[in-house]
């Protein structure tokens, strides 16, 4: 049974904007003290939070949040950590860079704050590729690149703020090249489990955190 295209639950408009608002808030509020604040650090350690947050609003406006959503999100977590593991260990996957403290406690070198990170850009990108009226195989393709221009959005931030530091200070092709293997991989375990592709915060949240980073790229040296 085909799930993406099927009409999901309305929630009510009062709780959707009240979530937007605070999804705004916390990106704004972190983008205004990393941007222009002489004292980073302070605005840094409230990362964990904003994706903690982040995740769990998803959540709540998922509907049908079923078993097989539950186990899509502990795969994808396993998965991300693995992969993390392999990278920053062997240099294997991704190329050779390793995490700074800004995400918090870590696992083998790999936060594990990462692991959820992997999660929400999965199900951003995801839900986002189940809206075209589109084939099987190109919902994976477009979500796949979608993850793979959140990252690149990312990476030229990450050194600044203590996120993860490549070897050299240069990030290497392969990485994008890995992403995007690795991404297809998530997207297809995203469309085959069975469980309703909709949520009515996935655009405003993956339209914000790509304005975040890239604003950031460009404000701060």
């Amino acid at each position: 049974m085909e799930f993406s295209n099927l009409p999901a639950p309305a929630a009510s408009t009062s709780r959707v904007r009240l979530a937007q608002g605070l999804v705004l808030l916390f990106h704004l509020t972190g983008f205004v003290g990393l941007a222009f604040s002489q004292d980073k650090t302070f605005y840094l350690k409230y990362t964990p939070l904003t994706l903690l947050l982040t995740a769990g609003l998803l959540a709540i406006f998922q509907p049908g949040r079923n078993l097989s959503f539950w186990l899509f999100a502990v795969q994808v977590f396993l998965l991300g950590m693995v992969a993390e593991v392999v990278g920053t260990n062997t240099g294997l996957l991704f190329g050779h860079y390793a995490y700074g403290a800004t995400l918090g406690p870590q696992y083998m070198g790999a936060p594990w704050l990462i692991g959820l990170n992997w999660v929400v850009v999965t199900y951003l990108a995801g839900t986002l590729a189940a809206y075209l009226p589109a084939s099987f195989a190109v919902r994976v393709i477009v979500g796949a690149a979608l993850m793979v221009g959140f990252d690149l959005c990312l990476e030229p931030i990450a050194g600044r703020f203590d996120f993860w530091h490549w070897t050299g200070g240069i990030i290497p092709l392969r990485n994008f090249r890995d992403w995007f293997l690795l991404a297809l991989f998530l997207q297809l375990l995203f469309v085959r489990t069975p469980f309703p592709k909709r949520n009515p915060l996935v655009p405003l949240v993956y339209l914000v955190q790509l304005l975040f980073f890239f604003g950031l790229s460009l404000l701060t040296p």
